[in-house]
């Protein structure tokens, strides 16, 4: 072999030797530049664990800051099997404290893994089970804070904000249906051990959980309050099937109120039945509305000028033949020649009838698509029904004849009160909605916020008027006088609905309705009551449901600070209503002077001399019969 060779091989074998060396230290350089974090994460992996801390859901609160669903801090166990040491003993107390079997918690002592949480026994301990475990000062046993949801009055609003299951996630309602935003991200206390999971003497690292998105509802808590205690009522009272009433703003589509029965608590979900957790029926059921619709019949008329409810005039003799059906009226006998604002009054089915003659299915049928009707509403709740209304190729007389008043037809109360809204706020659908506004968990204020979403214009601002002054005049003269409240004008509308069954009318099983508002010429808030087949009670709307109505409007006055107004329609009384008269100032009169002019009333006497000094309430207030007046005596 000559030189010329050899210095060829060793030229050769130093080139390679160099080729290698610059492709490992572009190897090593892309480790430490490209892939440094990666294998950083992963090497990590191997000596640090993490203890998870909760993060605290979203608070959900009223329009005016009421925190209606709300979070208990609790603490967990959370276990660490290679730091046990004694493993026996620690199974037998932790067994004993947490009041399980040995074998039961002998499966998380010993489980091969790097971290058990023990489920579901070791989950939302009880303060004084947590801090037996924590005197036992156990190695490779923690306890990990953790947040659980809380609902500050109870059942409340339970099918609107819906519940969590025991991971704190959203199973139902609003919890379900914002989920996402609710939940937070989940923090960690990072210690470090060697590869057999002994721990090792470093410092923890605190890695803070970042809370869930709070969420504003456009619900009014006191007038929620009131809803719930008046539907707790008439469950009492009665015994209904079911019972539901929704409040609204009609200016806006903003559901102010809304509940069911029956209900339940958030809780203790798991106490209750599928049908009664997922059925939040102002949502959700189907029903022929009843005389309630009749509002939209009368709406479409009035705009179509195919009435004047004050010249125009109609003859009841008790029932109107259409095709081969007899329609009756509620009355025996009829309400005989009235005008159509006394057809309003008397909720009279065969004045409606031709009212729904002039319009014709097509135009009639229009409206009740424009008032939305026959879809969902879009309301931002999980389980809307969407109703059913006739196909207009299958409307003929009769079917014509019955919608008009309201049977046949199948609508949900949402769709029922955001039409009636419609009506009476100037002619304006409003999509509703509950969820005002989404929050920074830590300065609650707004990250997102919902406005009122116009879906169209309906009928006519003269119109609406019209309406409303004829369902003023429902509550003054007609049928909806149980909703009459003195010093404030109230509009409504009664319904008494047949219930269907296998394709047949039931007897004695009504739907009971009452839809009202006030101010009746600028309303603030409409409610929608309906009551499912009340026992003990003769089945009418206004004897059952516009009651319940009146309740809940009487409480909105103080919860909306609506005035009391000097102006309104005076209401006619019949031989069995409490009739309201003035109070008269008696200041500087005796004993018996005042008593006689204040005869009405009950009077009652305090202090001593012979004139009376001051009285309460003062003078020029109107008060019902016999109620009481207090009167103090002086010289």
């Amino acid at each position: 072999m000559n030189n010329k060779m050899v210095d060829s091989k060793i030229k050769i074998f130093v080139i390679a030797v160099f080729i290698v060396f610059i492709i490992v230290i572009l190897k090593v350089f892309y480790i430490q530049v490209f892939e440094y974090d990666k294998l950083n994460e992963l090497a990590s992996d191997l000596w640090s664990r993490n203890l998870p801390i909760e993060a605290d859901r979203g608070k959900i609160y009223d329009r005016n800051g009421v925190v209606l669903a709300d979070n208990i801090t609790t603490t967990s166990l959370v276990l660490i099997p290679s730091q046990i040491k004694d493993k026996k003993m620690a199974t037998k107390k932790l067994a004993e404290i947490l009041n399980v079997t040995y074998d039961e918690m002998q499966k998380h002592v010993y489980k091969n893994t790097s971290i058990e949480r023990v489920h579901p026994f070791g989950r939302r301990l009880d303060y004084k089970v947590a801090e037996k475990i924590e005197k036992l000062k156990l190695e490779g046993v923690y306890l990990v804070r953790e947040s659980k949801r809380s609902y500050p009055y109870g059942t409340e609003l339970s099918h609107t904000l819906g519940f969590v299951g025991i991971d704190n996630q959203g199973l139902s309602g609003i919890e379900l249906q914002y989920d996402d935003y609710l939940t937070g991200e989940y923090g960690a206390i990072k210690y470090f051990s060697d590869a057999k999971g002994n721990k090792l003497n470093l410092s923890q690292v605190y890695e803070s959980p970042s809370n869930g998105v709070n969420i504003t509802l456009t619900i009014n808590q006191k007038i929620q309050a009131s809803v719930e205690r008046e539907l707790d009522n008439v469950m009492t009272k009665y015994n209904p099937e079911t019972a539901l009433a929704i409040a609204m703003d009609p200016n806006n589509g903003e559901i102010l109120a809304i509940s069911s029965r029956p209900n339940f608590d958030a809780v203790n979900y798991k106490d209750y039945d599928i049908t009664t957790l997922n059925r939040n029926l102002p949502i959700w059921a189907t029903y022929e509305p009843g005389s309630t619709f009749k509002i939209i019949t009368l709406s479409a008329a009035l705009n179509e000028n195919l009435v004047d409810l004050d010249k125009d005039t109609f003859y009841d003799g008790g029932s109107v033949k259409v095709a081969n059906a007899k329609i009756k009226c509620w009355k025996a006998g009829g309400h005989g020649a009235q005008t159509f604002l006394q057809v309003v009054e008397n909720s009279c089915n065969p004045g409606f009838v031709e009212l729904g003659n002039r319009l014709g299915k097509e135009k009639l049928f229009s409206y009740i698509d424009k008032f939305g009707f026959g879809k969902k509403t879009g309301v931002d709740l999980n389980g809307e029904a969407e109703g059913i209304i006739f196909n207009l190729d299958k409307v003929g007389p009769v079917e014509l004849a019955t919608t008009a008043f309201g049977q046949g037809v199948s609508v949900t109360p949402i769709q029922q009160i955001t039409a009636v809204s419609a009506a009476i706020n100037g002619g304006t659908l409003y999509k509703p909605y509950i969820v005002k506004s989404l929050n920074d968990p830590e300065t609650n204020s707004v990250i997102k916020e919902n406005t009122p979403t116009k879906v169209r214009k309906v009928i006519s601002s003269k119109t609406s008027e019209e309406v409303r002054r004829a369902l003023e005049s429902v509550v003054t003269n007609g049928s909806g006088r149980s909703a009459y409240i003195e010093g404030y004008r109230v509009g409504g509308k009664t319904g008494t609905a047949q219930k269907v069954e296998n394709g047949a009318y039931m007897v004695g099983n009504y739907i009971l309705s009452f839809i009202g508002f006030l101010p009746a010429d600028d309303p603030k808030i409409v409610v929608y009551v309906a009551i499912n087949n009340p026992k003990r009670v003769v089945q009418y709307g206004g004897v059952v449901s516009a009651p319940i109505a009146k309740a809940i409007l009487t409480d909105a006055i103080d919860a909306l600070e609506i005035k009391r107004r000097d102006v309104s329609t005076e209401k006619k009384y019949n031989w069995n209503d409490k009739k309201y008269y003035t109070v008269e100032n008696v200041v500087g009169k005796t004993p018996k002077q005042a008593a006689k002019i204040l005869s009405k009333f009950t009077v009652e006497y305090s202090g001593s001399g012979n004139v009376v000094i001051s009285q309460s309430p003062e003078a020029n207030t109107r008060l019902e019969e016999q109620s009481t007046v207090r009167l103090m005596l002086g010289n």
